[in-house]
């Protein structure tokens, strides 16, 4: 009996099949043969695969419908690729899942990375001694030379990651470890191969990336949302398999089971909703994001048509993939093609053909409305909050009290108290606010060892981070002005010179103090070290754009969009670059590359913001007609009340405690064992997951002392009694505007403020 019902998915493309299907099939069984897979032993004896299941899972199907528009040659090439890859899959659990033998397990993967050279390199590729090594080596042959250095080092590390990061699955099984939520859809990008079938889709389509629009957000956004859809539905067909039949626990479905506590129907329905969520946010991307860049980037005609030819691409994997899931042997896909269960869709004989498009587009419509309609200023009251869970304690600075002396100086020296243009009446902050927000408490509890002049640069970073996350939706947002905001963006890149050069005439605040924080923080630094340091405050600034852009279309992001983006909106991606600076000379980048680093730190970015989130719900909803809060961002996914929503957000705050816990005991001891890192390196990570530590809990308590975020405070600062529950009137858009409006503008602000 299968596990659940396969829920209604959203299909907004047709699949197409290939004409050359055929071909493939027996193409690829004959290189199958040739290459060895169809002879390679399985350990419980026999063979991993044979004719009859070859055949039965029918690769060349699954490419026909995923690459519809390739000639035959290229279709062969793709489809091999594909045999591979889910043998390598098969090969792999059959050789190390049962026998759990870690070490063979390594030098099984560090072989077959062998056979992946770089270009211009004087390395051989070895002989081939079994046939996943043999595949590899023949595919590599093959496919390499029609692609840029560029293309080839991006596969490499695809394919790496695919094969290396199957040590996360086998350490999970033989842990009987459940990944979060977050955790399993980072690591299922790796794991799971689909960026590695994004760059497949480029040499298909003939439409390899532009070089210098790799690693922007559009592009990157597409390639992760497209991964985790084709990741999600196919573990909604594999559960069954997976889970039930092979004992697997990297599942999206055993999953959300886990950690919401419910049925596998249940869970099944919320990963097709986060399904659904990811193919909304490639569309807008696509049609939002993309053109955008273009125009940013000086785009060519044939950089376009490449992009979105790759998008076509992209789009085409998606709907063929979900074909061939409905109907491979490998899968649960009973009732995968069924009518759909959409209220008032017409029913009877002759209205199939009606029933089909909301079939395919029902999910979506349904996701995109309730994105897009959101009330803002809702009167939701002070949030109240379960104990957090954090198991480490805090330090204080004994250089406190002289900080805020400082901070509070500094802050008014550099215009953070000034009238702006746009915010006739007061200002984006007054020296209360400032007070109310106590930076200095925060940075003495985040760098408790700082020498003075440190803690006042902490204090005046975490100023400055706090003045421009207010700043931006108030100055761009409330005016849905999104086009100054990206102009602000990059007026502040010439505040950061990376040779320390001249700079402009500093305009407003926000430049005013970028300029005199750059000086004091990029002089001692070497230029390496400042490159990252001002990428990680661009990552931030453009974070904020993105913040603006929701705020104008009235979108409540996606999810997975939104836990991530908030690392760069919060600052912590500049908390952790300042924080790797002091370990440069021991620590090399291709430490902090490895998954294990990544996982320590984003967990902690996590607990960071969830924190964020929870203890400024009410400032941001009821006061401040914000989208961007976590408990928000639930209840709207989810489609739940407030406290459900907290409960849920708690729990994954609890899961990122635990798994930063975890990487610390099990995962970094490991990384530093396989590394052979010497004595100065380990005592260096050491050091940067103590500060983590003390950033957690020093960001926590703040966030419980401070002001800022108290509901008498807020009810002050807004002039609203918190007794009355009243959602305060929106700020100008929503009052007269134009030459000549401001005194009644500023009548009504004044009025509002006078009634409090």
């Amino acid at each position: 009996m299968d596990a659940f019902v396969l829920p209604d998915f959203y299909l907004p493309y047709p699949a197409r099949l290939n004409p050359h299907v055929e071909r493939s099939r027996t193409h690829t069984m004959r290189w199958s043969r040739d290459i060895g897979i169809l002879d390679a032993p399985s350990p419980q004896g026999g063979t991993v695969w044979d004719e009859e299941a070859l055949a039965a899972m029918d690769y060349a199907l699954m490419c026909a419908y995923i690459h519809p528009d390739c000639d035959g040659p290229m279709l062969d090439l793709i489809t091999d690729w594909y045999v591979w890859v889910f043998f390598f899959d098969d090969d792999f659990l059959a050789r190390f899942k049962y026998t759990r033998d870690m070490d063979g397990a390594r030098a099984y993967l560090a072989r077959l990375e062998l056979f992946m050279t770089d270009e211009g390199s004087e390395d051989r590729a070895p002989e081939p001694e079994n046939a996943a090594e043999a595949a590899l080596d023949d595919l590599w042959r093959r496919t390499v030379p029609m692609m840029s250095g560029e293309w080839r080092r991006r596969f490499k590390r695809s394919t790496y990651n695919l094969m290396i990061e199957s040590m996360w699955e086998l350490d999970n099984i033989e842990r009987g470890r459940i990944a979060n939520p977050v955790e399993y859809i980072q690591m299922r990008r790796k794991v799971g191969g689909a960026p590695w079938s994004a760059n497949l889709v480029e040499v298909a389509a003939g439409a390899e990336l532009p070089g210098h629009l790799i690693g922007t957000r559009p592009l990157c956004v597409l390639t992760d949302t497209f991964a985790d859809a084709v990741h999600l539905r196919n573990d909604l067909f594999s559960y069954q398999r997976e889970v039930r039949e092979e004992g697997e626990n990297s599942n999206a479905v055993l999953v959300f089971e886990h950690f919401f506590g419910c049925t596998t129907q249940e869970a099944a329905d919320k990963v097709n909703d986060l399904l659904t969520s990811r193919l909304v946010q490639f569309e807008t991307t696509a049609l939002d994001e993309v053109p955008v860049l273009f125009a940013d980037r000086a785009a060519t005609p044939d950089d376009a048509a490449r992009v979105a030819a790759y998008v076509k691409g992209l789009q085409d994997w998606q709907s063929g993939g979900h074909e061939w899931h409905a109907r491979s042997s490998r899968y649960m896909n009973g009732g995968a093609v069924r009518q759909p269960s959409i209220p008032f869709a017409p029913t009877g004989l002759g209205t199939s053909t009606a029933r089909m498009p909301m079939l395919a587009f029902g999910p979506g419509l349904a996701r995109r409305t309730r994105q897009h309609t959101q009330p803002l200023f809702e009167p939701v009251g002070h949030l109240p909050l379960p104990e957090l869970p954090m198991p480490y304690p805090i330090r204080i600075s004994p250089h406190l009290d002289a900080s805020r002396r400082h901070g509070l100086e500094w802050a008014r020296r550099v215009g953070f108290f000034d009238s702006l243009p746009g915010v006739e009446v007061g200002g984006v902050w007054t020296p209360e606010h400032y007070d109310a927000s106590d930076l200095a408490y925060c940075a003495a509890m985040i760098h408790a060892d700082a020498e003075p002049d440190q803690l006042d640069l902490s204090t005046d970073w975490l100023g400055w981070g706090t003045y421009g996350d207010d700043y931006f939706p108030l100055v761009f947002g409330v005016a849905r002005d999104v086009k100054a905001a990206r102009l602000c963006h990059e007026r502040l890149a010439h505040f950061m010179p990376v040779n320390l050069g001249p700079t402009p005439a500093p305009a407003d605040p926000l430049e005013r103090g970028l300029a005199d924080l750059w000086t004091r923080t990029a002089t001692p630094m070497t230029l390496a070290q400042r490159e990252r340091l001002r990428d990680a405050v661009r990552s931030m600034t453009a974070s904020w754009v993105w913040e603006v852009e929701n705020q104008a279309a009235n979108r409540v992001p996606d999810p997975v969009d939104y836990v991530e983006m908030r690392r760069s909106t919060f600052g912590s991606d500049l908390t952790i670059a300042l924080s790797r600076f002091a370990h440069d000379d021991v620590v090399g980048p291709e430490v902090y590359r490895t998954r294990v680093i990544h996982e320590l730190e984003t967990s902690a970015q996590d607990v960071a913001t969830i924190v964020n989130d929870l203890h400024s719900y009410q400032k941001e909803i009821q006061y401040e007609g914000e989208v961007h809060n976590l408990v928000l961002v639930v209840q709207n996914f989810l489609d739940v009340d407030r406290l459900t929503a907290r409960d849920v957000v708690v729990g994954l705050m609890a899961s990122r405690v635990e798994q930063f816990q975890h990487v610390i005991d099990n995962d970094l001891p490991r990384l530093c064992a396989e590394l052979e890192l010497d004595t100065a390196a380990r005592g260096a990570l050491d050091g940067h997951a103590a500060g983590l530590k003390e950033w957690m809990s020093g960001i926590l308590e703040w966030h419980r002392a401070v002001d800022r975020y108290k509901a008498e405070y807020l009810g002050r600062r807004h002039g609203v009694p918190e007794a009355a529950h009243a959602a305060p009137k929106p700020p100008i858009p929503h009052g007269p505007s134009g030459l000549g409006t401001s005194a009644a503008r500023i009548a009504e602000v004044l009025g509002d403020r006078l009634a409090g």
